[in-house]
C-alpha cells in the first residue's frame, strides 16, 4: 500500500501544478468570468473526465508506451511546450488580455462546455508530463499492486485539482471585477501569467529527464 509519505507527495506536486497558470486554469476562468459560475462547472467536469482518461491509463500502465517509445515522449513534450508558449504569447502580446479580463465569448451549450474542458485537460501538457513522468516515481512495487498504487495516487491527485479549480471557478468573476477596478494589478496579473507560461514552456522543451514507470 501506499506511504504517507508517497500520498504527501503526489499531493504537493499536484497543488504547485494547479496554482500555476496553465490551459486548464486560462480555460476556467476564461469560460467562467464570461458565462457565469454554471458554465465553469461544466467546463469543470470536462476537465474531471480528462484527470479520469490519464489515471485510467496509468493504472493500465500505459505509460510503459513512452518508456519503450522514447521519441513518443519527446514529441508529447515538446507539443506540450509549444502550445504553452503559444498560450504565454496570446496573454502577453500588445493588446493582450487576463484570463480575468471580461471578454465576448459564444454561449456555449453544456455538451460543448463539458467537451471542451475535457479536450483541455487531455491536451494539457502539465498533466501529461504529471502522469507519465513523475507520478511512477511514487509508487513501490515492493509494497503491493502497482495498479491499486498509482489508482490511490491518482484519485489523490485529481481531488487536489478538482478542489483548487472549483474556488478558482467560484471566485473567478469576482476577481475579475476587482482586476477591473484596479487596471494596474490586471496588468501585473497578465505580465505574471504570461512570464510563468513561457518559463514553464521552455522549461519543457530543454527537460531531457525520461519517461517513467513503475515496473517490478
Amino acid at each position: 500500500m501506499v506511504t504517507v509519505g508517497a500520498v504527501a507527495g503526489i499531493a504537493l506536486v499536484a497543488l504547485g501544478l494547479v496554482l500555476t497558470p496553465g490551459p486548464n486554469m486560462v480555460y476556467l476562468v476564461s469560460r467562467s468570468v464570461s458565462q457565469g459560475r454554471r458554465a465553469g462547472l461544466v467546463s469543470l467536469l470536462g476537465v474531471a473526465a480528462g484527470f479520469g482518461v490519464y489515471l485510467a491509463a496509468a493504472v493500465a500502465g500505459i505509460a510503459t508506451v513512452f518508456v519503450l517509445v522514447p521519441p513518443l515522449y519527446t514529441v508529447v513534450k515538446l507539443a506540450g511546450a509549444a502550445y504553452l508558449l503559444w498560450l504565454a504569447w496570446r496573454t502577453l502580446r500588445p493588446g493582450g488580455r487576463s484570463a480575468f479580463t471580461p471578454q465576448e465569448l459564444p454561449v456555449d451549450r453544456t455538451r460543448r462546455l463539458f467537451a471542451m474542458g475535457l479536450l483541455t485537460n487531455l491536451l494539457n501538457p502539465k498533466i501529461a508530463i504529471l502522469y507519465v513522468s513523475l507520478l511512477p516515481q511514487f509508487v513501490d512495487p515492493a509494497r503491493g499492486d502497482v495498479a491499486v498504487q498509482s489508482l490511490l495516487l491518482g484519485g489523490t491527485q485529481i481531488t487536489v485539482a478538482l478542489t483548487v479549480n472549483t474556488l478558482i471557478v467560484l471566485t473567478a468573476g469576482s476577481v475579475s471585477a476587482f482586476l477591473v477596478r484596479r487596471p494596474g494589478w490586471a496588468r501585473v496579473q497578465r505580465w505574471v501569467t504570461g512570464s510563468v507560461l513561457a518559463a514553464m514552456a521552455v522549461r519543457i522543451a530543454a527537460d531531457r529527464s525520461r519517461a517513467a514507470v513503475a515496473t517490478g
